[in-house]
């Protein structure tokens, strides 16, 4: 194991912004949180995106193994953390086949000048070694126990946001990433959460061992089949074909379009992992606004409280997202005893009518709580599909600037799975909804409804309807539009104007 500092970084500065770090931690843990706190002129977000950009982030050369059809076995790895905080270490676990030295390049994600990524520093030449690829445990639990290559202590400097380990063997020149998060405790006026529940369950490295493979059927929608954090990223398994999501989950898919978007703009944001939902209530309070961001089907029922009671304690939730709080998980600690690594799906947020297509999942529990009465709406069959955002309320605050007229529809920008099923709340609004269709002009039964409704202060709770509202804000470098069903459009100023009054109103 090496423990190395940032390139180029001495001992004696580090230890002197460790030091700075310690004191702010120190100062905030004094100060009270607050829902109402101004927002600065010039956020740490805009300060940040000030720095030299560059798309050196992205992946030059990259493959599948043929056989695996998910891995990248010439260079791939994984951290010992999800998320990790400024003077905290975090650890990487690297393969390369075969033997050969190798470095890493680690990125801040954001927007920086248009370029999405700023690179933080280089480690390396690292000796790589091949490292085994571990047998099936009890519930087909994939569970590495590789050596560490690298231990990194995370500069007091490095903001909170999404950071991609870049991963570049010596050999072959073959490259993959490994993701993680770094987090803050400051207050801001969002929180960015990351869907990595989701990412993990869709993850069939090495080959066919996600959530949803039993090793009998090609999508099994049913209990007894563990996934965990200890293993690489393999490339995403669906709809689309990208390259750069190997190692990196869905976050460059579903999540950096709103990422990029935000950082733009210089929104105060900062960034969490699912696991913080579920793991650290308290600190939902130290911001105005949380957002669910693309495909956030996975939560624990402590995730589904913990929102639940911030919404009473008068948070602003949106959900921008589509096919969310859906799948129930019972977390478990790993082997070493470390927590909140391992998971299996063990319920569904949803009446048994919404998931009737699926027999596997009719073994689960379906008891209370349901996603509407969090969310608004709820996923509903037939699960999949697209279609247009139709407005249904022009005159509403949410559509101020944008336009639209009722009955008027933004193309494509529902897919590939969305919610519907309002929930019975007092004062609950419809702003847009419609029917879905599995083609063009192919309706499937379904139809989605994007709502609105107010918590017990005044503070406000929006359901998209949509996994894709994203690619309606934003096209960063490496984006890749999907298709299937139907296809959204891209950058759209409606959805932009929609985005920005809701945000508006979420800092109020």
């Amino acid at each position: 194991m090496n423990w190395n500092l940032p390139q180029g970084q001495s001992r004696r500065r580090w230890m002197a912004s460790m030091a700075r770090m310690a004191a702010g931690t120190s100062l905030a843990a004094s100060t009270p949180g607050c829902l109402h706190r101004p927002s600065p002129d010039r956020t740490k977000v805009a300060v940040e995106n000030q720095q030299p950009g560059t798309r050196s982030w992205m992946l030059d050369r990259t493959a599948i193994d043929p056989a695996s059809r998910y891995r990248c076995p010439w260079v791939e790895g994984y951290a010992s953390r999800t998320r990790v905080m400024a003077g905290e270490s975090i650890s990487f676990f690297v393969s390369t086949q075969p033997a050969s030295h190798f470095h890493i390049d680690i990125y801040r994600m954001g927007y920086y000048q248009g370029h999405g990524g700023r690179h933080m520093g280089s480690w390396g030449p690292l000796k790589g070694k091949a490292q085994p690829t571990p047998n099936p445990g009890s519930k087909r639990l994939q569970d590495c126990h590789w050596d560490p290559c690298l231990k990194l202590i995370i500069p007091s400097d490095w903001l909170s946001g999404v950071y991609l380990a870049k991963l570049t063997e010596h050999h072959s020149s073959m490259q993959s990433y490994v993701i993680f998060i770094v987090k803050d405790q400051r207050q801001a006026d969002f929180m960015f959460q990351c869907s990595d529940h989701t990412w993990q369950a869709y993850n069939r490295w090495p080959n066919q061992f996600s959530l949803y493979d039993n090793g009998q059927s090609q999508w099994y929608w049913g209990g007894g089949v563990e996934v965990g954090f200890n293993r690489p990223y393999g490339k995403y398994c669906q709809i689309l074909d990208a390259p750069l999501s190997t190692g990196s989950g869905e976050f460059l898919l579903w999540e950096f379009p709103l990422a990029y978007w935000m950082e733009s703009h210089g929104y105060d944001l900062t960034y969490v992992s699912n696991q913080d939902t579920h793991q650290y209530p308290e600190e939902l309070n130290r911001c105005r606004g949380f957002l669910s961001v693309g495909h956030d089907e996975y939560w624990t029922l402590e995730m589904f409280r913990n929102l639940e009671r911030a919404i009473q304690e008068g948070m602003h939730v949106a959900f921008l997202s589509g096919n969310s709080v859906c799948g129930r998980i019972q977390m478990r600690a790993d082997t070493h005893g470390r927590p909140n690594r391992v998971f299996e799906r063990v319920g569904v947020f949803g009446p048994p009518g919404g998931t009737r297509e699926f027999d596997s999942m009719s073994h689960l529990m379906h008891e209370r709580p349901y996603a509407n009465e969090l969310m608004g709406a709820q996923s509903t069959g037939p699960v999949t599909g697209g279609a247009d955002w139709i407005c249904r309320q022009p005159d509403h605050w949410l559509f101020e600037g944008t336009g639209m007229v009722k009955g008027e529809g933004i193309p494509g920008l529902v897919g590939w799975e969305w919610h519907g099923d309002p929930a019975p709340i007092p004062g609950l609004e419809i702003v847009a909804s419609g029917p879905t269709q599995g083609a063009p002009g192919q309706p499937n039964g379904g139809e989605y409804t994007a709502t609105l409704y107010h918590g017990p202060r005044g503070n406000l709770v929006f359901n998209a309807a949509t996994i894709w509202w994203g690619d309606g804000l934003s096209e960063p470098p490496g984006y890749v539009r999907p298709s299937v069903y139907t296809q959204p459009m891209g950058p759209d100023p409606r959805v932009q104007q929609i985005t920005r009054n809701l945000l508006h109103h979420m800092k109020s």
